[in-house]
């Protein structure tokens, strides 16, 4: 008798996903553990349900007959689960927190269908993303969107968007821009210790920029503050006003007219959204269709 459904789900995320590795990283467990529960299942009932192949892995007989099974049984627990949710009726607010870039660029793009999902309230926190990720697992948010790469352990991270980090001015420039011309331009930057400044600082070393010799003309603290800044900057085709943000966060101001963007030849800086949630939480119906709902909504 199985006293739990843990492994049995184990057993349909690897079929779903055709891949250990994937079930692994959805299940927020090690690949090490998905294959022991694996084996413990397939020990439980003394049958082989599954080969692993080049290509992916394949159901034995004995397998598909127990992938029917499961496949009742998740249901009937999922139609539990939703019944359970009517009772309590989820009379609390859904908190998401949310990196800057994501807060206040991404977020307002989709947060229609989220709310339609959610059928409830949601209050947005824009901040670090270090203090989004402290956030969650101090309970205090139910999901966190992050820009940086921060893991720690008690939370599970599934990749969302890819996003680049782009050069733009309120003065047109040419579709390409030389390393060298990078130290004629006016600098627009983010606070010392920012992901989005460090990303850029390893960008530019990597080929031999030195940002040190840039002339800074003021250091924010957000995304909009940066775009706001360079667009109220005098128009000086000889040294532009330039800076390096998230295509998003200037996508609008780009098509309106009023920022163009440009690249740096030789180099493009992109980096992962990330969604995050406790790893406790991995079962709730609730939180899972909105992670579900994002991973839909990719950009």
């Amino acid at each position: 008798m199985l006293k739990d459904f843990t492994k049995l789900e184990t057993f349909l995320v690897v079929v779903k996903e055709k891949s250990f590795s994937k079930a692994s990283a959805k299940l927020g467990i090690s690949q090490p553990a998905v294959t022991q529960q694996i084996k413990h299942l397939e020990e439980m009932l003394d049958a082989k349900l599954i080969e692993r192949k080049k290509n992916g892995v394949r159901l034995t007989k004995e397998g598909e007959e127990v992938y029917k099974i499961a496949l009742r049984l998740s249901k009937c627990l999922q139609n539990a689960e939703q019944d359970l949710l009517k009772i309590i009726n989820k009379e609390i607010t859904f908190i998401i927190g949310a990196s800057f870039t994501i807060g206040n660029y991404v977020l307002p793009e989709i947060i229609k269908d989220i709310r339609e999902t959610c059928n409830n309230d949601i209050l947005i926190r824009v901040d670090l993303s270090e203090t989004v990720v402290d956030s969650v697992l101090e309970k205090k948010y139910d999901l966190g969107l992050i820009e940086s790469p921060i893991f720690k352990e008690g939370l599970i991270y599934r990749e969302w968007m890819e996003d680049e980090l782009v050069l733009f001015s309120n003065t047109k420039l040419p579709k390409y821009i030389r390393t060298e011309d990078l130290y004629r331009f006016n600098w627009i930057c983010r606070e010392e210790g920012s992901h989005t400044r460090k990303m850029v600082a390893e960008a530019f070393e990597k080929l031999g920029v030195s940002c040190k010799k840039f002339n800074v003309i003021s250091e924010v603290s957000s995304s909009t503050a940066v775009v706001n800044a360079v667009l109220k900057s005098p128009i000086d085709k000889e040294h532009p006003t330039v800076s390096i943000i998230s295509r998003y966060a200037i996508e609008n101001e780009v098509q309106a007219g009023r920022l163009f963007e440009s690249k740096i030849k030789g180099e493009k800086i992109k980096r992962k959204f990330y969604i995050c949630y406790l790893k406790e939480r991995k079962h709730d119906p609730y939180l899972l269709k909105i992670v579900e709902l994002l991973l839909r909504l990719k950009k």
